[in-house]
């Protein structure tokens, strides 16, 4: 008799459960009212009850976990001091598409060293979007494999859905079960019509294959996601953050009879991926906003303690602390004077309009 299947497969080992890890690591009081609270806040956004600019800013991903810490801690100060123009949700990425091949994130290989502890990664995501959310700070990431949302989503104010997977159905079908808002973003050769569509298609009730909490195989039903707006992050080598690529995705948006919501990515396509350019970005945006252009209701940015990246893989004890290891970022320094300055511009054009 011939071997059928599994011709190509190594190895299959089993995970914890959804359940277990989550018995594990439960949710606290402060964190479940960290990830309401910015879950409520960015819905507010995007029906208008909230005017703020919606901040998802930090780390292009997570590989260190006292960094990402010191980072929150400096970055939760920073929101409180701007929250009356900004609403900042750090970014907490754990997994990252990949054209071709490359290191797929903390969850796939935590260790940085080909070993695919994926155990030990789902557990110290969870950890430390619980200890993130603690410190009263609400979390932003983006899903890239359909299991990961059941161990983690519970934690996440913010979720995107990425360049990469934009037009995958599992990733459209797998929005419309999430409890939070979900970003969209236009593919990676700079067509929107795709995040639109996606939008337009998590907005709806699904049924298909996943897990339980239990892990067991389920066929799971979703209601759809109300709270799908599209993300700019320009593509094929060209920026889409100018008034008139604006202008242009309020008019598909608006033909499409989807609310005109806009969030910018400072980074990948739009600052031609050098990351001293994402204040460039940012910049516009404001002064857009200032202008009276209501669609712009948020940016991302990619920031770390400290500017650029290095060369990985590498070995982990060569690592610098504070410094990414895939795209490159601006500084914390950076960070907080780009937002200060913009928040006070923002304050200014608020007060002058209302003396108006």
């Amino acid at each position: 008799m011939h071997r059928l299947q599994d011709l190509r497969v190594s190895s299959i080992a089993r995970l914890t459960s959804p359940r277990t890890l989550k018995s594990k690591l439960p949710v606290s009081q402060r964190a479940a009212d960290s990830v309401v609270a910015g879950r409520e806040e960015v819905q507010n956004i995007l029906t208008g009850k909230d005017s703020r600019l919606l901040v998802i800013v930090g780390p292009c991903s997570i590989h260190d976990i006292a960094a990402a810490m010191e980072y929150a801690g400096r970055l939760k100060v920073l929101r409180d001091k701007l929250r009356e123009e900004l609403c900042i949700i750090m970014r907490v990425y754990f997994e990252k598409p990949r054209t071709t091949i490359g290191w797929k994130g903390f969850i796939n290989d935590p260790h940085l060293d080909g070993s695919f502890d994926i155990e030990h990664g789902l557990y110290h995501a969870r950890k430390l979007l619980l200890d993130i959310n603690t410190l009263g700070l609400p979390a932003a990431t983006e899903f890239l494999d359909p299991f990961t949302p059941q161990y983690v989503s519970d934690l996440v104010s913010w979720a995107a859905i990425g360049a990469r997977t934009i037009e995958s159905q599992t990733h459209r079908q797998m929005a419309s079960g999430l409890s939070m808002p979900v970003g969209f973003k236009n593919s990676t050769d700079g067509r929107v019509q795709v995040a639109i569509d996606a939008i337009r298609s998590a907005m709806h009730p699904h049924s298909f294959l996943g897990i339980d909490q239990d892990g067991h195989s389920s066929v799971v039903t979703t209601t759809g996601n109300p709270f799908g707006h599209m993300v700019l992050r320009g593509g094929a080598e060209r920026p889409n953050y100018d008034a008139e690529n604006i202008a242009n995705a309020e008019m598909r948006l608006d033909k499409a009879s989807l609310p005109k919501k806009l969030l910018v990515d400072c980074s990948h396509a739009n600052s031609g991926k050098k990351h001293e350019r994402q204040s460039t970005v940012w910049e516009s945006i404001i002064e857009q906003r200032v202008g009276g252009t209501r669609s712009l209701i948020g940016v991302m940015i990619e920031s770390n303690l400290f500017c650029g990246n290095q060369p990985f893989p590498a070995s982990p004890s060569s690592l610098a602390y504070g410094v990414s290891i895939t795209d490159a970022c601006i500084s914390w320094e950076e960070t907080v004077r780009m937002l200060s300055e913009g928040a006070a511009q923002l304050h200014t054009a608020a007060a002058t309009g209302a003396e108006a």
